[in-house]
């Protein structure tokens, strides 16, 4: 498939509930989440699911149909990706977008880059009575792929986490394989697979809205306050290698991205901010997941504390300085400051 225009518009809603059409036996995670998904959209919110594998009679019975029916076409609603011809990825059906997101689809992934803005956006006006900015919506929705529904196209579709050889561990709590485990045993001839789906849903719907809860109403505030405090750098240091942040928020993997967005990579090196109770400055790592730092604090003051280090540094109200030099504290802000001013101006010998 080539790339789509995604809907914009909300349809109207039917007159009769709609049915939503997913395969019987077994259940995954991708179609669990895809059928939950759908149901956050006011024209699915009071659909029934109908659970066959009989093409004829899901294509009789339903307004649309995900992983089964062997077809792919957004135009008939018919979500399948097991067929051989299928080779779409989130980077094929949504261009526009950037990101290399390259893992084959399940029907999650499917449902997400067709519907995936709206569902967001529904969830948000439901749980907390927000709308997100285009600029924020777009966020959003590449996080959520990217945390939460790419997973689950790569677990579907047997996708690795590395290249070549056997993982030395094995992840068996993640949620598709919580999903997995609500299927009825071989030993259970007495369950309800319909009713188990149900509750698959309740359970994997429940991580989903608080993904999206969490992207869209902490994730973005923290992007908000990194952006700030990276166009701001240069009122804080002329050489812009010093960030504020007068509030904490988790701020490596925003910081990096913005870099980029800003055409600043490797600039910052030191970030204040405000733990609750004092100040401290850390060293920007050279990536999010790094020990290593673009720049630590002075190797004389490492390992000292309170007077014995105010003494060393030359400047009151310091706390501490961790032995590597990745970290220190100050009482006050204006403390917090000159160690990190003090810190990029001092030549190691």
């Amino acid at each position: 498939m080539s790339a789509m225009n995604t809907e914009t518009s909300t349809p109207a809603k039917r007159s009769t509930p709609p049915t939503i059409g997913t395969h019987n036996g077994p259940f995954h995670c991708d179609e669990v989440v895809a059928c939950f998904m759908l149901k956050q959209l006011p024209e699915y919110e009071n659909s029934e699911i109908f659970r066959s594998r009989d093409d004829k009679a899901l294509r009789e019975k339903c307004d649309i149909i995900v992983d089964v029916g062997s077809e792919f076409d957004h135009a008939k609603k018919w979500y399948d990706h097991h067929q051989l011809t299928f080779k779409d990825t989130f980077n094929t059906l949504r261009p526009e977008f950037k990101e290399k997101f390259d893992i084959r689809l399940s029907s999650a992934g499917l449902i997400y880059c067709y519907y995936g803005e709206r569902v967001i956006q529904s969830i948000l006006q439901r749980e907390r009575n927000v709308q997100l900015s285009p600029e924020n919506l777009k966020l959003a929705f590449l996080q959520i792929y990217r945390n939460f529904i790419s997973e689950l196209d790569a677990i579907d579709n047997g996708v690795p986490m590395f290249e070549g050889g056997e993982p030395r561990y094995k992840i068996s709590t993640h949620l598709s394989a919580r999903i997995g485990k609500l299927n009825p045993s071989w030993q259970d001839s007495n369950s309800d697979a319909d009713q188990r789906f149900h509750k698959a849903m309740d359970i994997a719907g429940k991580e989903l809205i608080e993904n999206v809860i969490e992207v869209s109403c902490s994730w973005i505030a923290a992007r908000d306050h990194v952006r700030r405090a990276l166009e701001q750098a240069k009122t804080i240091h002329s050489s812009g290698e010093i960030l504020l942040l007068d509030t904490f928020c988790p701020w490596k993997a925003h910081l990096f991205d913005l870099e980029t967005e800003y055409k600043l990579e490797g600039v910052p090196k030191l970030i204040i901010f405000n733990d609750g109770s004092s100040w401290r400055v850390a060293g920007v790592p050279v990536t999010p997941s790094s020990y290593l730092g673009r720049k630590f604090l002075p190797t004389p003051w490492r390992g000292l504390r309170d007077e014995e280090l105010s003494k060393v540094a030359g400047i009151q109200d310091l706390v501490f300085v961790h032995h590597t030099g990745f970290i220190g504290g100050a009482k006050t802000k204006e403390a917090a400051l000159a160690m990190a001013q003090k810190s990029i101006e001092f030549t190691e010998e």
